[in-house]
């Protein structure tokens, strides 16, 4: 670095000529990116895997040319060793081009060849900006269009996020299993419609949660698996001008290796390039799992209410002050926040679905919109779920006297007796259970209806709960 922050070099492009600070890694086609879309004030580099994928991409490409001859050893080493760099966290703060952008993510694209062209350069002993040693557009995206490499990134981007979502839910299924044993002899009123219903155990409600995760973490993995295939080697529109006949498979082959992934060339390049299906439907999936999250966080909140006035049959995590006014108030702001992510990957869903239809013809301009809202919902779903396993889930106590006290002195428990005593005469029960302060019990002793033996047995737990193994894994108990 120069320390002198006047200090520049003149770059050319077919606008014209443009200066860049000296000791930029970005060039002339990232500055006027950083010019034309002020848009989000967000940085790719906010998305570190997209930059990652993206490096990878550029890295499997020269390699492929270097197979194919056309690039030499020299250039391959300067390449793939800052993509290396890149792919460990360095020069990510060099990734500055906005978000969101027009171009369908050229200047994304720009952005990555001229930051590994300027680190290759210093590896190779040249300044930065020495491109007729080392050029961005003539040898690190040889064989390349933003149209290949784009959407190839995103993918590449979209699986490793979704692994991190998954491993977060593995977490919370974990939790939720944990708790559905411990609480697997907490008896409580089930209810349908905020009414109560049947009785049940609090451990098999808690059971059912860590079921939904599982089925999401499984549709999860089904969504990431069509990630896949990419369409790297198509170039502009998925003909492959401007590339060898062979590049396709040996870029493919090269992404394989750098990434661990098992990715495969689309069929049709043609279809894959314009086509960003995949993306709402991983979407749709993402979203899936967010709606199911927060209806499940509605139950905490509403279980949790009170403390005296609510529920009261469970106790979350005191984390925080619930009012500035209110003393001792505590809220559910956990699940709180696990709502919110809800409803703005919701939005986000929204987006991508219209995106993905406003496509023409044999490209997609609008996948870079796609992009940041899909890596968004992932990244946020992700470090919500962290948090309400952390800060919630794993700490929250059950009141088991007080779901015991709810189910002696529900009406809902003539259900039971309904075998014993018939439908006719269970309803009238239960209108006078209604209109008394007498419970179900009482009133069927009262009738000569059941003895207390009989009701004793027809009304023991293991009677009223069909007990099923506490859940410990995904899949159904």
């Amino acid at each position: 670095m120069t320390g002198d922050p006047t200090a520049h070099r003149t770059e050319h492009d077919l606008l014209g000529d443009r200066d860049v600070s000296v000791d930029a890694y970005f060039g002339i086609h990232t500055a006027r990116a950083l010019e034309n879309f002020p848009i989000t004030g967000v940085p790719i580099a906010r998305h570190p895997d997209l930059v990652v994928a993206l490096a990878a991409v550029k890295s499997a490409a020269a390699q492929a040319n270097a197979d194919l001859g056309s690039l030499n050893d020299e250039r391959t080493r300067a390449i793939v060793t800052a993509c290396e760099d890149i792919r460990g966290g360095e020069l990510h703060e060099h990734f500055v081009v906005d978000v969101i952008q027009g171009g369908a993510g050229t200047s994304t694209n720009m952005n990555a060849n001229e930051v590994i062209a300027n680190r290759g350069l210093e590896i190779l002993g040249y300044p930065r900006g020495a491109y007729a040693r080392l050029h961005p557009l003539e040898h690190v995206n040889l064989g390349q269009s933003t149209n290949d490499v784009y959407p190839t990134a995103v993918k590449i981007a979209v699986i490793t996020t979704l692994r991190g979502l998954r491993e977060a839910l593995a977490r919370l299924l974990a939790a939720f299993a944990a708790k559905a044993v411990e609480f697997a002899d907490h008896l409580k009123m089930g209810r349908t419609q905020l009414q109560e219903a049947v009785p049940m155990t609090l451990g098999q409600e808690f059971g059912t949660y860590a079921v939904m995760v599982g089925e999401d973490i499984a549709r999860l993995a089904e969504a990431a698996d069509l990630a896949r295939e990419i369409n790297l080697g198509g170039t502009a529109i998925g003909t492959g001008i401007n590339s060898p006949r062979d590049y396709p498979a040996l870029a493919c082959a090269h992404l394989r290796s750098v990434t661990g992934l098992d990715l495969v060339t689309a069929a049709d390049l043609v279809e894959s390039t314009q086509d960003t299906g995949v993306f709402v439907q991983i979407s749709a999936i993402v979203k899936r799992t967010a709606v199911k999250l927060s209806k499940v966080c509605n139950d905490l909140r509403l279980l949790s209410s009170g403390p005296r006035s609510g529920f009261g049959e469970i106790r979350l995590p005191a984390v925080q002050a619930g009012s500035s006014i209110m003393p001792g108030k505590v809220n559910p702001v956990i699940p709180e926040v696990v709502n919110q992510v809800a409803y703005e990957i919701v939005g986000n869903d929204v987006t991508i679905t219209m995106a993905g239809e406003s496509g023409q013809l044999q490209l997609n301009a609008f996948e870079p919109v796609i992009a940041h809202k899909l890596l968004e919902s992932v990244t946020h779903l992700t470090t919500a779920v962290e948090t309400l396993t952390a800060r919630c889930v794993r700490g929250i106590t059950a009141d088991a006297d007080r779901m015991r006290s709810t189910v002696e002195r529900s009406v809902g428990l003539v259900t039971a007796l309904n075998p014993h005593i018939g439908y006719e005469v269970a309803t009238a029960l239960a209108a006078r259970a209604l209109t008394s302060d007498s419970t179900i019990p009482e009133l069927a002793v009262d009738a000569g209806l059941l003895t207390p033996d009989e009701i004793g047995r027809i009304l023991a737990p293991d009677n009223l709960v069909r007990r099923t193994r506490p859940h410990g894994g995904v899949g159904v108990p």
